[in-house]
């Protein structure tokens, strides 16, 4: 009986923790759209020069990777449907069917698991530096809040570039694909890309861009709580890093699943 209640405690108080992060994070949020919205007009503005650096971290540094990874899906993609569906004499669908999965699903998804382990761990380390070496507690003696100076020039950032580097992952997924399709298929790249841009609606770009808003919005809240909850010096730094990607990129792929379930019913 005591091992039963041993068990029970620990998951009441896992369940507690939670509950703890997660109002935490939703906390987190809040302040930041609130000062995003009207913190100019309390003496607490969000600095564009913040954002716009925090825009060439996350954005433009990234661009190298994000190509890499999305040229490599989609050469990938082309690989397995044109395989897949050969089998079934339907090769004529590999066009749809490799571009509904990179704008759906696949340019969202790769861009976002990039994202969070580079710019999610980088925001954990930063914010928990600071914490462990007292600069949090500094800014607000000072009056800066830490909120608006540190979270929401990220959030906004991340908001605005998330989905710009969904775009250019998608463009160049679908490139890759050609690349490998257009010789069994018997047609130029040209021709694929064409072909591509008619088979779209524009219903599957917005569903891309709509996971790539809640992912952005996923990989800073948990980046920065992440950050502001670190404890035991050095060490706690290095663990909160490995927990917020850890913590990004299954956050990422629950909402992706969900996204999936109840867009495509």
């Amino acid at each position: 009986m005591s091992a039963v209640n041993a068990l029970l405690d620990r998951i009441g108080r896992r369940s507690v923790q939670v509950l703890g992060e997660l109002g935490y994070a939703a906390m987190l949020f809040f302040e930041s759209v609130y000062f995003l919205a009207v913190g100019w007009t309390r003496g607490q503005p969000v600095r564009l020069r913040m954002v716009g650096e925090q825009m060439r971290q996350i954005g433009v540094d990234a661009l190298p990777i994000v190509s890499l990874l999305s040229l490599t899906i989609g050469v990938m993609l082309g690989i397995q449907f044109i395989a897949a569906l050969s089998e079934f004499g339907a090769e004529s669908q590999v066009i749809v069917a490799t571009a509904k999965s990179i704008t759906r699903e696949f340019g969202a998804l790769i861009t976002a698991i990039v994202v969070a382990g580079r710019t999610g761990s980088a925001l954990a380390a930063r914010l928990g530096s600071m914490v462990v070496s007292q600069e949090v507690d500094a800014l607000a003696v000072i009056g800066v809040d830490p909120v608006r100076y540190l979270v929401a020039p990220a959030l906004l950032a991340m908001l605005v570039m998330v989905p710009v580097l969904t775009v250019f992952a998608n463009a160049v997924a679908v490139l890759g694909a050609g690349l490998y399709a257009s010789g069994p298929l018997d047609m130029s790249v040209g021709a694929y890309l064409a072909r591509t841009l008619e088979m779209l609606e524009p219903r599957d770009l917005w569903e891309g861009l709509s996971k790539s808003v809640v992912f952005a919005t996923l990989i800073t809240l948990i980046g920065t709580s992440t950050g502001f909850g670190v404890q035991g010096g050095a060490e706690g730094v290095g663990r909160a890093t490995t927990r917020a990607v850890v913590l990004s990129i299954s956050a990422i792929v629950v909402a992706d699943m969900l996204f999936s379930f109840f867009l495509n019913r």
